[in-house]
């Protein structure tokens, strides 16, 4: 079913560019359109197809022509509904960093770190 092009969709932004110039201009194009980097070189965010169609234009100016690789991938919002996301910062076994798990949009769960890991087998 085709999207009305100003309803905004999830998108991933997933890039492999070499040259460390270009690779900042490309993150600072997806910044500006208020994607979040979920990786070094990946975004994630909702954007119109007027939107992704202006930063596609933007991206390959700033490319220009060295070595690129990148995709503008939009998802399905039931899709992006049902993600899974684990995020969690590095700990050291005296101060153990909560991990965040994100199942749902806007519902987050916190997992407090454990010495060990039998206590959580089923």
């Amino acid at each position: 079913m085709p999207t009305a092009r100003g309803t905004r969709i999830p998108v991933l932004v997933i890039y492999d560019i070499s040259h460390d110039g270009t690779r900042a201009k490309v993150a600072d194009v997806c910044l500006d359109y208020g994607l979040d980097r979920i990786q070094y070189s990946a975004f994630a965010g909702e954007l119109t197809r007027t939107h992704q169609e202006e930063m596609w234009l933007r991206i390959k100016r700033r490319v220009g022509k060295h070595a690129a690789k990148i995709f503008i991938v939009p998802m399905a919002s039931d899709n992006w509904a049902r993600r899974l996301v684990l995020e969690q910062g590095e700990s050291t076994p005296a101060t153990p960093e909560p991990a965040k798990i994100s199942v749902l949009p806007n519902i987050q769960v916190t997992l407090a770190a454990t010495k060990n890991r039998e206590e959580h087998q089923p």
